[in-house]
C-alpha cells in the first residue's frame, strides 16, 4: 500500500526548517559555537538540544529493535498525534474515525485542526465493530485511531480485528500503545514492516514513570517518519527531557521490576474490589488501571474524595455508565483505597 496519495499536497511541498544544530553537530566539546545566537555563559542548558534526539533514539532503537529511521520523538504523544493529523488530513475536508470510549485527545486534536470526526462505538465487550468501521469509512477518512490496550476500558483488542483493519482500511491506522508494557499481548512493533499504513505510538509516561518530562514515541515506515520529522518544531524535545529519558531507558532492571509490581498490585486490587457489595463488575485490564462498575459512580467518587482519594468518574463515556477508573497505586495506596471503600455503605 502506497501512502503518498494520503499525504496533504502542501505537506509534501514543505521545506523543513534547518536549525543551527541540524547544520552542525560536534562530536566533542572542543568547538567554539558562535552559530546559534545562544547565551555563551554556562548554565547547563544554555545550548540548544539535539533537534534529532539521536542519543535517545539510539537507546530506543536498541530497546525496541527498531531502526532509528523509523522513530519520531515528540513533546508527549499528543504532539505526535497532532503531527499525524496535520500530515494526512486536509482541514474542512477530511475526517478521522475513532472508537468510543477511547482517549479523548484524538477528537480534541481533530477539532483543533478543523478535521471532522466519525465515531463507531465499540461493542459491549469493548471490541471494535470491524464491519461497521469499514462501512463508515469514506474516501475522506484518512486516519483510524485504535487505542489498544484501550483507555478507559483497559482491554486489548483482538489480534484478528486489528489485522483485518490494517489490511482493509484504506487510510492510516494509528495504534496507540501507551499501556502496552502492562499487557501480556505483544506490541505490533514486531509487525511494523508488514503494514505500510501502520503508525504506532507509545510513551514514557506510564511504565517508565516519566509523565512529567513529556516524551512520546512514534514508530512508522521510514517514508512516514521522514514526513513527520520534516514538519515537527526544530527543538520539540528539550535538553532536560532528553537527559532524563536516557537515564531511565538505561535502567531496564528498575523499569521491569516496577512493571512487575504494578501488575501484581493490579491483581491484588482487583481481587479485593470484587468483594465489595456495591461493585457490580470489574472489567479485564491490560493497563495500570481498572475500570470498575459500581452502583452509583458519582456518589462513590465523592465519598472517596472526602477520604482524600481521587479516582476518575468515567460515567460520561459511552458504555461506561456508573464506572470508576482506578489507577493501580503502590501497595500502601491500594490498601488505603480498599480500607476506605470497604467502609462505605
Amino acid at each position: 500500500m502506497s501512502i503518498q496519495h494520503l499525504i496533504r499536497a502542501n505537506i509534501k511541498a514543505v521545506k523543513p526548517y534547518a536549525s543551527a544544530r541540524d547544520e552542525f553537530q560536534a562530536k566533542d566539546n572542543v568547538m567554539v559555537f558562535l552559530d546559534a545566537n545562544e547565551n555563551p555563559f554556562e548554565t547547563g542548558v544554555n545550548r540548544y538540544p539535539d533537534p534529532q534526539q539521536l542519543e535517545v533514539k539510539t537507546l530506543v532503537s536498541e530497546l525496541k529493535s527498531c531502526p532509528i529511521e523509523n522513530i519520531t520523538l515528540g513533546n508527549g504523544s499528543d504532539e505526535i498525534l497532532d503531527l499525524i493529523i496535520r500530515v494526512f488530513c486536509e482541514p474542512n475536508q477530511d475526517n478521522i474515525i475513532i472508537l468510543p470510549p477511547t482517549y479523548g485527545m484524538y477528537e480534541v486534536l481533530a477539532n483543533i485542526n478543523a478535521v471532522a470526526v466519525k465515531k463507531v462505538r465499540l461493542k459491549e465487550s469493548f471490541e471494535p465493530k470491524v464491519k461497521t468501521i469499514l462501512e463508515t469509512a469514506t474516501a475522506q477518512s484518512k486516519i483510524l485511531f485504535l487505542c489498544s490496550p484501550n483507555n478507559p476500558s483497559g482491554n486489548s483488542f483482538s489480534v484478528a480485528a486489528i489485522e483485518q483493519i490494517l489490511r482493509e482500511f484504506k487510510g492510516i491506522v494509528v495504534l496507540d500503545e501507551a499501556y502496552i508494557d502492562f499487557s501480556d499481548q505483544k506490541s505490533w512493533l514486531e509487525k511494523l514492516e508488514q503494514f505500510p499504513n501502520l503508525i504506532i505510538t507509545q510513551t514514557l509516561s506510564k511504565a517508565y514513570g516519566l509523565a512529567g518530562i513529556r516524551l512520546g514515541l512514534c514508530y512508522a515506515s521510514a517514508e512516514i517518519t521522514r514526513v513527520l520529522n520534516s514538519i515537527k518544531p526544530p527543538y520539540n524535545v528539550n535538553a532536560l527531557t532528553q537527559e532524563k529519558a536516557k537515564e531511565r531507558l538505561l535502567d531496564t532492571t528498575a523499569v521491569s521490576e516496577e512493571i512487575k509490581r504494578i501488575k501484581g498490585n493490579r491483581l491484588t486490587l482487583q481481587t479485593a474490589l470484587a468483594t465489595l457489595c456495591f461493585v457490580e463488575k470489574i472489567y479485564p485490564s491490560d493497563c495500570n488501571f481498572l475500570l470498575v462498575k459500581v452502583d452509583n459512580a458519582t456518589k462513590r467518587y465523592n465519598e472517596l474524595i472526602q477520604k482524600g482519594i481521587v479516582v476518575r468518574n468515567r460515567s460520561n463515556e459511552p458504555l461506561c455508565d456508573n464506572c470508576l477508573r482506578i489507577t493501580v497505586g503502590t501497595a500502601q495506596e491500594n490498601e488505603l483505597l480498599i480500607r476506605s471503600m470497604s467502609a462505605l455503605k
